[in-house]
């Protein structure tokens, strides 16, 4: 027996947009329901899509709400999200439990990945993916494998720097996910355009990455594509300062027995009490400007020809 596949709910001017072809941004959730206090994260959420819609594209924010997925939500339900204590973290794994339990939850990049894919959206902007994590461990996000199985293009200001971004970059390779970097020639990390580390493909141009993406897919290629565009330096914090603060947070953490999903929350939260505040207004500059990226390059994509 075949089970059919869910279809997403969608507000009525997401439905539209996917109807008549025209570009649509997938956007996650848990930076409304984990990653910031209310009511900034709200506020920074309504912004998000705003920028979106300035680029000429459609904002779709992702999220399971009461055991439904969604894309596309009310400003009700951005105020649930980031106001309600009982909102779950949602990955992909999680997300029938989610569903059979009837539970409301933000989605993380694979979970939204998976909805956006559901849904027909092939454009997703975040903040930064999860990877391999520093250590001699095995904890590897499961951002990487969903872009191995999941055809959505990811914008994101590279992976999160409490992370090992050599080895995450081995892990993409590996599962032949394409990474192209916009606009440098240094693959950024999160909170700074700097990690010292070569970018690989190189893209100038939102509508060169859309005609690689429409390339890969020509060729055979069913995974997702990892697009990295850096901080803008008017907001980047300054990459051995924050460095330094990540490897004092990390020993924290340790200390503290945290381990597993909790730890970039609580890494995320310390870095942004040590800072007095600027890892958070940076995080928020950051995926304004990923938010902008993936509209470009949604509306590239969307012209004939290019989208294949």
């Amino acid at each position: 027996m075949t089970t059919s596949m869910i279809q997403p709910q969608m507000t009525d001017e997401v439905a539209m947009a996917i109807a008549q072809g025209r570009p649509v941004v997938a956007l996650e959730s848990t930076i409304i329901s984990h990653g910031m206090p209310w009511p900034r994260n709200a506020e920074v959420a309504l912004a998000v899509e705003q920028a979106v819609r300035d680029e000429g594209a459609v904002p779709a924010t992702i999220a399971v709400i009461d055991g439904i997925c969604c894309a596309g939500l009310s400003p009700a339900q951005v105020e649930r999200l980031g106001r309600d204590t009982d909102v779950v973290k949602a990955a992909s794994r999680d997300l029938g439990a989610c569903l059979v339990r009837g539970q409301t939850a933000g989605t993380t990049v694979s979970a939204t990945m998976r909805i956006a894919a559901l849904a027909g959206i092939d454009v997703f902007a975040t903040g930064g993916v999860g990877g391999v994590h520093r250590g001699e461990g095995m904890d590897i996000s499961a951002d990487l494998t969903e872009l191995s199985v999941t055809d959505v293009l990811v914008v994101c200001a590279g992976v999160k720097s409490i992370l090992d971004i050599p080895r995450t970059l081995e892990m993409l390779e590996t599962l032949r996910v394409p990474v192209v970097t916009y606009g440098a020639n240094e693959f950024p990390a999160f909170y700074t355009p700097h990690s010292g580390i070569d970018a690989g493909e190189r893209f100038d141009d939102p509508a060169q990455i859309a005609a690689a993406r429409s390339a890969n897919r020509r060729v055979g290629m069913t995974t997702g594509m990892l697009v990295a565009n850096p901080i803008p330096a008017a907001d980047a914090l300054d990459a051995q300062e924050i460095g330094a603060t990540i490897e004092a947070s990390l020993a924290a953490a340790e200390a503290q027995g945290i381990t597993g999903k909790d730890v970039t929350p609580f890494l995320l939260g310390r870095l942004n009490e040590v800072t007095d505040g600027t890892a958070l207004a940076a995080n928020i500059a950051l995926v304004l400007n990923n938010a902008r990226l993936a509209a470009r390059i949604a509306v590239a994509g969307a012209n004939p020809g290019v989208w294949a």
